[in-house]
């Protein structure tokens, strides 16, 4: 365990009072840290939308966006339950008999996946999400791994929703839902630079995402100029932002 890169996870994830808050980008840091820090492959993370509708918030790869969005459209799965519950769900084999979600199990190991534990993004007894690991190897998760992933799934939670509180119920519910929708943009954004450069969907938003702190913007404005046309020209330089 990086004990260094576990306390900067921690404390930029506390870092939510900032006037430039970016919702998805700290979900895809999020996602990143988690496959760094604990045991697992690829991450995910769901949020309920204003209408308490599950929807995909970030992914660490492209077969992880694709696994969270099976579970949503076929309304089974570890999230799905997990949300519901407010409760951590393990499957430690997908391809054991026994499952409790067969067509998810199929999915997920025709995806290279194993194994899944899914935490809760809760605050008492609100539960907003939930994150998502999945791992290439079966066999349940190291309980050391489950504490920490849930201690980063508590502390993403009230940051989340302090924000919601700075900005009041009524303007949160908007800004959740515009940074639900600012994915459809980032999506876009991914296929037409995947299609022009001819790389794949997971390389393709790395490069958007680097273009984006390098020119310290927004994830979701770079997005949109580019699938505007008004940014034409990647990869972006090679200057980069001292860290925080």
């Amino acid at each position: 365990m990086d004990t260094e890169l576990l306390s900067d996870t921690f404390v930029d994830l506390a870092d939510t009072m900032v006037a430039d808050f970016d919702v998805i980008d700290f979900l895809h840091m999020l996602t990143d840290r988690s496959i760094r820090l604990l045991a697992a492959s690829a991450a995910g993370v769901v949020l309920a939308d204003p209408r308490g509708e599950l929807r995909v918030a970030a992914a660490s790869s492209e077969q992880a966006e694709l696994l969270e969005l099976f579970q949503l459209q076929n309304d089974q799965g570890p999230c799905l339950e997990c949300f519901r519950t407010g409760q951590p769900v393990t499957a430690a084999d997908l391809t054991s008999p026994d499952q409790r979600w067969p067509r998810f199990a199929q999915a997920a190991t025709q995806s290279g996946f194993r194994a899944v534990h899914a935490l809760p993004m809760r605050l008492r007894d609100q539960v907003i999400g939930a994150l998502n690991l999945f791992a290439a190897a079966p066999g349940p998760f190291d309980q050391a791994d489950v504490r920490i992933g849930q201690a980063l799934a508590d502390v993403a939670t009230i940051g989340l929703l302090q924000q919601r509180t700075v900005r009041r119920r009524e303007t949160i519910a908007e800004q959740l839902q515009a940074a639900l929708n600012s994915r459809v943009i980032i999506e876009q954004a991914k296929g037409k630079l995947a299609e022009r450069l001819n790389i794949d969907m997971d390389r393709a938003f790395t490069m958007l995402r680097d273009y984006a702190r390098n020119s310290n913007r927004h994830l979701t404005d770079v997005a949109r100029d580019f699938v505007d046309g008004a940014t034409a020209e990647f990869p972006p330089p090679t200057r980069r932002r001292p860290p925080a």
